[in-house]
């Protein structure tokens, strides 16, 4: 089974930047891709950036494009997601999800609070 493990939210000041990490165990995620989701109050989850596991390819929502970045540490089954420039409308519940490509979310994190102060 898969368990997901994030790490890394917290508080920062507009225009500051945070990392979060999100640690993968229970297997191999060759098959695999990797998503940011996030959630701010009375909103929808939505997707923020992905990552297919073995082919490196990423995908970004418009509003995060050339301010975040996701990667991933096959040694460390770890997937990041480097913020930069953050905006108080980025202030949310940022969930880190699994899937194999193709299919559906199917694993999902406990989620980390990021805030960002204007």
């Amino acid at each position: 089974q898969v368990q997901l493990v994030e790490s890394g939210g917290g508080l920062v000041q507009a225009g500051g930047s945070l990392r979060l990490s999100c640690a993968g165990s229970g297997r191999t995620f060759s098959n695999y891709a990797m998503g940011w989701f996030r959630q701010a109050p009375g909103k929808e989850r939505e997707i923020v950036a992905s990552i297919r596991w073995t082919a490196g390819n990423t995908y970004y929502v418009d509003s995060v494009k050339g301010r975040f970045t996701i990667s991933r540490d096959n040694a460390k089954n770890t997937v990041y997601l480097q913020m930069n420039s953050l905006k108080p409308e980025d202030t949310a519940i940022y969930y880190c999800a699994a899937g194999i490509v193709g299919g559906t979310w199917t694993s999902w994190g406990q989620g980390t609070q990021v805030t960002v102060s204007s």
